[in-house]
């Protein structure tokens, strides 16, 4: 009997002092700390060491030299998605500290596969699904450390910082990719194109009940198959779950009036510079995660990891289902049809089209500010109630477009060919110059933004329908719209897009008028040319009724110059040329080769 006891006790004590090894930093610090990157780094190591079912990767190095690691979990240790995909198992990328500042997933996704690799819990939501996890996206911004880095946020201890160090917002770099994180980023989500993507933040805004709030596409940006699987399978499990576990959740919102709850409810089709909206240009679903940064920092990761367990059991159990509408997703971008129905390229959230929801808040006052004037938001999270509130979350299509069969880019805009491989997309390159006919886009009516955005002086432009015949020279790339990444394509070759990279900036020079005429000159042409043409003359009369057009020599005199033969024909011209004729595509493919 004492044998026994015995052996019991030193069962006990080994058995705490496992646990103690593999404690977290954030559960050794009482729940209040998050850990540093060689701290996150080390315990990651450590995972793959002692687990045949983990394998630690970088996937690139930081602006300064760090790498960006990333776990590879699988229930028989397989480190490749074509391998994977064999099994028939189906691939789900967590990724935490794209904002360094809101660590709650890095600390949630670790205990969880903590768990599932040392302590043997969860193993069955690896039996048709498996994992990568990236801990920190943004490696530099994460270790700008500090206690003051999220004034609105309770916890943890310290942080790291929003951005990276080029003070770039990497969530809001998905389409357009000028930061070497992303750049990498993309690489690896092109390789191995996970079934499902969860992307963890903690929000701002006002008070309200929620620990967690959440977004997923289901607002006609996505495919209509997988909306409705995520709309009618994977939205009211996860809602149930989550409640029964004491986590009411809700979807992420704003409201109409910042700050004031009572004004309504209002959210709507993700843009893809942002995660979710990224993902669903590539077919596939993408959960984005939003805890409540007034909650306390345990109360956060608790409500992370149930999100994310019962987000893997929901997978895990109909891997089947989603692997085959992903693909059928991909085949029906890919098709003829997909190509003659109007496809939308922006859009907007229904100003009328409501539903009366209960929102979980908190009373609240709206006092005048005797400092400010404004209006002073003072929450009571003492008493707690129920809102019956209007949602708005109805989205239109603000902006379509018919699909060329593809579209041409020029050589000498290398910048954006380069990009587009990132993204997957499959492009031929012309092996001897071309003459053919396309249709484009003038840019009229543009307008610069006053300040930069993300590094970037973005623009504004109206646009009209042009078709002419342009020569493209040897090394333009041809990108065919047969393919699963039709929607990528149209969002950043299409300059109505959202985010597209007319509007990012990337053909700003185009704008820009490069040859002029001397006063002195024009002076005496323009009279000549109202000589020549009544019908000129009667457009300028037309003009003088502009004051800022008459009352500017310049202008008056730079106007009669563009009706002159030494005008730029290239000027607000978009370079990139669309093609609707498929002998013309025939014509070019015996000139061109796979990029």
């Amino acid at each position: 009997m004492k044998k026994l006891l015995l052996i019991i006790l030193l069962l006990h004590f080994f058995t705490n002092i496992k646990a103690q090894d593999w404690a977290t930093h954030y559960e050794q610090s009482d729940f209040k700390k998050t850990p540093s990157y060689a701290e996150t780094l080390d315990y990651c190591k450590r995972l793959d060491a002692a687990s045949p079912m983990a394998a630690l990767i970088s996937i690139g190095t930081s602006p300064q030299g760090k790498e960006i690691p990333m776990m590879i979990v699988d229930r028989d240790g397989l480190k490749d998605p074509v391998s994977i995909r064999e099994k028939g198992r189906v691939i789900t990328l967590i990724q935490a500290c794209i904002h360094p500042g809101e660590p709650d997933g890095k600390d949630a996704a670790i205990i969880l596969l903590r768990d599932m690799l040392i302590n043997n819990k969860h193993r069955d939501l690896l039996e048709k699904s498996s994992i990568l996890f990236i801990p920190i996206v943004n490696v530099d911004g994460h270790e700008r450390f500090g206690p003051y880095n999220r004034i609105n946020q309770n916890g943890p201890e310290e942080m790291g910082w929003r951005t990276n160090a080029q003070n770039l917002n990497l969530n809001r770099d998905f389409l357009k990719a000028d930061a070497g994180e992303m750049q990498q980023w993309l690489k690896i989500y092109s390789t191995w194109l996970p079934e499902f993507f969860i992307d963890i933040h903690t929000t701002d805004g006002a008070d309200f009940q929620y620990a967690l709030t959440y977004d997923i596409e289901v607002f006609g940006t996505l495919d209509s198959g997988i909306t409705r699987w995520l709309s009618n399978i994977y939205e009211p499990r996860i809602t149930a779950k989550m409640k029964e576990n004491g986590f009411p959740i809700f979807p992420y919102v704003q409201f109409r009036n910042w700050h004031d709850p009572r004004s309504g409810l209002r959210t709507g089709a993700a843009p893809p510079m942002i995660s979710q909206g990224y993902a669903a240009l590539q077919n596939r679903p993408a959960l984005l995660i939003e805890t409540h940064m007034l909650k306390d920092y345990k109360t956060r990761v608790d409500a992370t990891i149930q999100m994310l367990t019962h987000t893997l059991f929901i997978i895990n159990h109909q891997a089947d289902n989603l692997k085959t509408l992903v693909e059928m997703a991909d085949k029906s971008t890919a098709a003829p049809a997909f190509r003659k129905q109007p496809h939308p390229v922006s859009w907007n959230t229904s100003k009328t089209d409501s539903t009366m929801v209960d929102f979980y808040g908190f009373d609240y006052q709206v006092l005048k500010s005797d400092l400010t004037g404004g209006d002073w938001f003072v929450y009571d999270n003492t008493r707690p109630m129920v809102m019956k509130l209007p949602f708005f979350n109805k989205s239109l299509p603000e902006t379509t477009v018919l699909l060329p069969e593809a579209y041409i880019i020029p050589a000498e805009w290398a910048e954006v060919i380069n990009r587009m491989k990132l993204h997957g997309i499959k492009m031929d390159i012309l092996t001897e110059p071309a003459e053919i006919t396309v249709k484009s886009y003038k840019f009229k009516d543009y307008e610069f933004r006053r300040t930069p955005n993300e590094g970037r002086q973005m623009v504004k432009t109206g646009l009209t329908d042009t078709e002419e015949t342009r020569a493209f020279p040897v090394g333009s790339v041809i990108v065919k719209t047969n393919q699963r990444t039709a929607k990528v394509i149209a969002a950043i070759l299409e300059p109505a897009a959202s985010g597209s990279y007319v509007e990012w900036g990337f053909f700003n020079a185009v704008f820009e008028q490069k040859e002029y005429s001397e006063t002195y000159v024009m002076e005496k042409m323009a009279r000549e040319m109202l000589e020549k043409s009544p019908e000129l003359r009667k457009e300028f009369e037309a003009l003088k009724s502009e004051p800022d057009f008459i009352s500017n020599q310049w202008n008056i005199l730079n106007w009669f110059y563009s009706k002159t033969p030494y005008w730029d024909q290239q000027f607000l011209k978009y370079p990139v040329g669309k093609i609707y004729d498929g002998q013309v595509l025939n014509q070019l493919r015996k000139i061109s080769a796979p990029l």
